[in-house]
């Protein structure tokens, strides 16, 4: 009997040690990837991006052209700017921002995403 428990002692160990290396190599991987998680999302915080960023400039819906439009606006492609522009073209300036969603293809959830960045 005590030969049998001798065995299985030595085999545990055995097993635990030959493991050893694995977590030591794995050990500072982790330390660094958790290290260094924080740290992204204190740069993806709103307040962080709002402060460090830049304020990007503002489209004028009555005075910009198609590439204007298409360059400043977010999920409006050159097509869109067109529609926008012939829009204007044909029932004159807008007088709201929320007049945009009158032209085809333009939605309201297009005309939210990008309240912050129109001005008439």
């Amino acid at each position: 009997m005590k030969k049998l428990g001798i065995t299985s002692l030595s085999l545990a160990l055995a097993l635990g040690l030959s493991t050893l290396p694995v977590m030591l190599h794995a050990a500072p991987n982790s330390e660094t990837t958790t290290a260094a998680a924080p740290a992204k999302k204190a740069e993806k915080a709103p307040e962080a991006r709002a402060a460090a960023a830049p304020q990007e400039e503002k489209v004028n819906l009555n005075t910009a052209d198609a590439q204007a439009l298409s360059d400043g606006l977010n999920g409006v492609g050159l097509k869109k700017a067109e529609a926008i522009v012939r829009y204007r073209e044909e029932s004159g300036p807008f007088t709201a921002v929320d007049q945009l969603q009158e032209v085809p293809g333009i939605g309201p959830s297009l005309v939210e995403r990008n309240r912050d960045r129109m001005v008439l």
